[in-house]
Order: structure tokens, then sequence, then C-alpha cells
């Protein structure tokens, strides 16, 4: 009876019906007890953000503290008196040095006696080291005044190292500026046509470009120090600009020293040189792209080369070695 009864057509229809308008309440009425999480997330999403934020700046301004101590810190008394003694601040040292050393980061006068010892003692180091390979590791046939020679060859080499060390730092400091830079242009354009002076945008744009670029964070800080309390404007600038030695940097602090000395509109002049910053450095990417090509020929000559007439030429050799063998 029962099936007969669920058999029956108008009981089906009724049940599909029931189904179908707890279905409809369920999807109307749930929505209203779930909430709006949408807003719920926007609002983690806020807070995560500002955590960001916070935490990128305690690390920035933990960086920029470790890195004034440093800039402040004194010589070692040791190091001082060892170059003082022998004067080699005069004969290993000039204003030149002074100048890389700043472009490199290191500033003050500890980073500088530092260096000029480095001069003297790794030569002395590499040269005592090559004896002792020589004629103590060493097993081979060359006589000792090959070795005595070869010694001071890798002496002379260590003259050139800390000259060397100190040039990768300035071609990776300027790497790290100059790929920052188009965006510390666009920062410092808007904080200036919102009404900030020059020297707020400078401290805005540092605290924003220290996640992407610590070294150009560290420069527009000191930018702004230097243009509270220098008697003249365009020095903090041309500070700049031999602190960082990049071509940019001198275009857009030449344009703030004309803009202040002619009074002509800063956002203006930042806004070309945003523009033109952003196009050198498309310049550079399709000239590195443009440049790949070259530089894969010989990888592709030695590697890929074999495998391809091996994978080609393979089977056509064992099927002729397998004809021969017949």
């Amino acid at each position: 009876m029962n099936l007969e009864a669920l058999a029956n057509s108008q009981n089906l229809l009724a049940l599909l019906t029931v189904i179908a308008v707890v279905g409809t309440v369920y999807s109307l009425v749930m929505p209203l007890f779930e909430g709006d999480k949408l807003k719920s997330r926007m609002k983690t999403v806020a807070i995560e953000r500002d955590k960001i934020r916070a935490r990128e700046r305690q690390r920035l301004a933990s960086e920029t503290t470790d890195a004034r101590m440093a800039l402040r810190s004194k010589p070692k008394e040791g190091i001082k008196d060892i170059v003082e003694r022998f004067n080699l601040m005069k004969a290993l040292s000039d204003e030149g040095t002074k100048g890389k050393l700043r472009m490199a980061g290191y500033r003050g006068t500890g980073p500088l006696y530092t260096f000029v010892l480095a001069r003297v003692l790794v030569p002395i180091a590499l040269f005592a080291f090559s004896l002792f390979y020589a004629f103590v590791l060493y097993h081979g046939d060359a006589n000792n005044i090959s070795k005595v020679f070869g010694s001071i060859f890798v002496a002379g080499l260590g003259v050139f190292g800390p000259n060397i060390y100190i040039k990768n730092r300035i071609e990776n400091r300027q790497l790290s500026i100059r790929r920052a830079w188009p965006d510390a242009l666009d920062l410092m354009l808007i904080c200036v046509e919102s009404g900030m002076s020059i020297e707020a945008a400078f401290g805005r744009v540092a605290e924003e470009i220290g996640t992407q670029s610590a070294a150009l964070a560290e420069e527009l800080t000191l930018t702004n120090a230097e243009l509270s309390y220098l008697g003249e404007r365009r020095m903090a600038y041309e500070n700049l600009v031999a602190r960082t030695g990049v071509d940019t940097v001198k275009n857009v602090a030449m344009a703030l020293v004309q803009a202040e000395r002619y009074g002509t509109p800063v956002g203006h002049a930042l806004r070309v040189l945003s523009e033109d910053s952003r196009d050198q450095r498309m310049q550079e990417a399709e000239k590195k792209a443009a440049s790949l090509p070259p530089k894969l020929t010989v990888p592709m000559i030695i590697f890929f080369l074999p495998v391809l007439f091996a994978v080609t030429m393979g089977p056509v050799v064992m099927q002729v070695l397998d004809t021969f063998n017949k």
C-alpha cells in the first residue's frame, strides 16, 4: 500500500514541491545568519597590512640605527695606532679613497683606517700563505725560486683585493639604488603634489622605499637631515649625488637645485624625470634582452648541439651497426 502511494504521481509532485520550498527557504535565510564575511576579511587584511608595515619600519629603523652607530664609531685603537705609526694614511689614501668608501656605504674614520690597513695586511697574509703552501703542502717538482716568485705574484694580486671588494660593493649598491629610484620618484611626486615639502617628501619616501632598497632609504634619510641643518640646500643635493654616483639621481638633484633657485614648480620637474627614469629602465631591460641571444650561442653549441646530434643520429648509427653485424 505504501509503495502504491509513493508511486502515485500526486504524492511525488507534493514531495518535490516540499523539497523545492525547503531549499529556497534555506538559500534565502541562511545568508542572513552568516553575516557579512567581506567586512571581516577586509578588516583582517587591513590589520595584517598594518602589522607588516610596522614590522618593516621597525626593521628599517633598526638597520638605520645600526648603520648610524657604525658610521659614528671611531676606529679601534690598535688599528689607529698602526696606521698612524707607519703614516699609512698619507701614503695609501686620498680624497678619492674617501669618496669610494662613501659610495660603498662606509662613512667615517673607522672604515677608512680599516681599509688602509687591509691594503697592507692582505698582501702580507697572502704571501705568507703562499709560502706555506709552496714549501709545506705542495709536493711538485718546482724549484725554490719558482715558489718564491709565485708567492710574490699572489701577494701582488692581494694588493688589488681591497679595491676589488670596494668596487663590487659600489656596483651592488648602485644597482639597488638604480632599481628602486623610479618608484621613489613616483612616491616623491605624489608627496610633493599633495602639498608636502621636499624634506617631508624625502622622509616619507625613505620610510616606504626601505623594503625595496635599504641603501636608497639610508641616502634619502641622510639627505633629509642635511637639508635641515646645512646652510645651503644645494650642498645636501650635491652630497647625495657624491654618495650614490648614479646618473639618474644626479639629474633629479640638479632639477631640484634649479627649481629652488629659479622658483620653478618641483612637481613638474619630478614628473618629467620620473618618466625619463622609467624609460631608461625599460631601455636597459630591452638592451639586456637583445644581448641574450649572442650570450646563449656558446652554451647552446657546447651543451645542446651534442645532445641533439646524439638523439637524431643515435638510431641511425644503431641501425647501421645492426646491418653490418648481420
